[in-house]
Parts: C-alpha cells; sequence; structure tokens
C-alpha cells in the first residue's frame, strides 16, 4: 500500500463522502442534464482495473480494511490523490449487494458522449441496441460484442444505461473495452439531444439489418449480409421487440432460423449468435 494513499474511515453509511456509494440513485448518479459530470460504479477489482487500463477517470473507492494491503493494494497505488474510504466489514456488508463484489467499489467519471462519427471510425461491424431495458441482457450483449469482434455498440436512450451498475457486472468490464454512444442523441456542449440513427447510419454508409420476425426476413446466413462492407446489427426489446417504423426503415430484416416451433431467443442470446454468424465475415 502506498504511504501516501488517502484512507478514511467511515462509521455510518449516511456519510454524505459515500453518497456515491450508498445513497444516489442510478438516475442521480448518472447526471442525464450534464452527461459529462454524471459518475457510475464499477464492481470488483477486474473490472476496476478493466476501467482503469482502458482510461477512466476513478473519483473514490470503497472497501472493506483487508482488501487496502490485499485484492485492492495495486488499484490504490493508482489513485492518487483520491479517497479510499473503509470501515468495519459489518457496516460495509449492509451495502446492497456489497458482499457480491469481491468487497470493492469504485466510483469512477462519466466521459465525454461521442458522436456516432466518432464511434464508428474505421467500424465494419456495429451493434445497435433499441429499447433494451433490463441491465442483465445489456451486459451480456457487451459481453458478447466485445467477445466476437463488434466494433462499436449503439444504445438509444430508451434501453437501459450499459453503465448501470449490474451492466457493468454483467458484462465483466467488456462495456469498457467496446466503443460505445448514445445512437439516437446529438451531442451539444455535453447535452444530449433525442433524435434517430438509422438516417444518421445511412449517411456513414452503414446498411442496417433489423433483428425481426417478419414476411420480409431473411436468414441471418443469407449471403447478402456477409457481403456488407459496413453492416449494423440491430437489437430491439425484450418483449415487444423493434419499433415498426425502424424495421420499414432498415435495409434487411433478418431472422435466426429457429426448431420445435420456437420462434425467438432472448435478445443477449440472438445477439450473440448474430455477432458471430456477422461479425466473422468482416
Amino acid at each position: 500500500m502506498s504511504c501516501t494513499a488517502n484512507i478514511i474511515t467511515i462509521t455510518s453509511l449516511d456519510d454524505p463522502r459515500i453518497a456515491p456509494f450508498a445513497s444516489l440513485t442510478e438516475a442521480q448518479l448518472r447526471n442525464r442534464l450534464h452527461a459529462d459530470q454524471g459518475l457510475f460504479i464499477a464492481e470488483s477489482p477486474k473490472v476496476i482495473r478493466i476501467a482503469l487500463d482502458a482510461g477512466y477517470e476513478p473519483t473514490a473507492l470503497l472497501c472493506e480494511r483487508r482488501h487496502i494491503s490485499g485484492d485492492a493494494a495495486d488499484i490504490i497505488e493508482r489513485l492518487g490523490d483520491c479517497p479510499v474510504f473503509t470501515g468495519e466489514r459489518e457496516l460495509l456488508a449492509s451495502l446492497t449487494g456489497y458482499t457480491l463484489t469481491r468487497g470493492v467499489l469504485c466510483s469512477m467519471r462519466r466521459p465525454r458522449p461521442k458522436t456516432i462519427e466518432e464511434v464508428c471510425a474505421g467500424a465494419r461491424r456495429i451493434a445497435v441496441i433499441d429499447g433494451v431495458v433490463d441491465s442483465t441482457n445489456i451486459g451480456a450483449i457487451f459481453r458478447s460484442a466485445a467477445a466476437l469482434d463488434i466494433d462499436a455498440v449503439l444504445v438509444t436512450s430508451t434501453s437501459c444505461d450499459p453503465l448501470n451498475r449490474r451492466a457493468v457486472r454483467v458484462s465483466m468490464g467488456t462495456v469498457f473495452l467496446v466503443p460505445w454512444t448514445w445512437g439516437n442523441a446529438s451531442i451539444d456542449d455535453g447535452h444530449i439531444a433525442e433524435k434517430h440513427y438509422i438516417n444518421d447510419l445511412h449517411r456513414i454508409n452503414f446498411r442496417t439489418a433489423a433483428m425481426a420476425l417478419s414476411d420480409k426476413s431473411v436468414p441471418l446466413s443469407d449471403p447478402k449480409l456477409s457481403c456488407e462492407q459496413r453492416l449494423a446489427i440491430i437489437m430491439g426489446n425484450e418483449g415487444d421487440g423493434l419499433p415498426a417504423a425502424t424495421i420499414a426503415a432498415s435495409d434487411y430484416v433478418v431472422k435466426i432460423p429457429m426448431s420445435h416451433g420456437v420462434d425467438s431467443l432472448n435478445v443477449a442470446a440472438a445477439s450473440a449468435v448474430a455477432f458471430w454468424e456477422l461479425g466473422k465475415h468482416k
């Protein structure tokens, strides 16, 4: 442990200095009015290290005392003057889900939102997450995107935030490895304004493939898809799928062939199948 570490012992979860860990909601952490001033929470030493390696800026650490010279020692060395809050195990264990995180939490600054052009520069295969609201599905989709060579991800504002605490945890930190941004947003001085992404994707020479069941659906193995130089794979809501207008505006409507009368897969499972099939043809 560094002799310059800023170790602070807390005795109550009501201490305002640990509000990001103990009392702020996801919406308060995110700070939607000023997207460049928000925070998020990374859990577990492995995930925190991935975030730090990816250049994310820490603001504070919260850990059990035993981790200061144990699992979190190398992380604390990298924190500079950031405060390291600690306390008795029984106190910290009362935080919801805390005992599942190997006793280490880190609050970090949200990066400046990027434009679609920035995120998609040089990309050939990207994913669009449209209206997916379950944080577990978001984390799983990012993990598949990272593992199966998807270059970037666009997320609509109707979807769960990828930096949601649970989404980050389920992604195993891969949300920090795949470039992403808000797909139906324009960024102006840190503020996010709503718009639609299909026209933007067409403007930067992406063809769009909406994953949906319709009379016009082509199978995932259709050779026309693999021949596309730049392709955006659009995944929809867990229950209702993609909006009809989005399907109509897409260049392709794509389905995963099914057996035994099954009509569809969970969106996270479907994304892995689609990323594998379409990502290998980059």
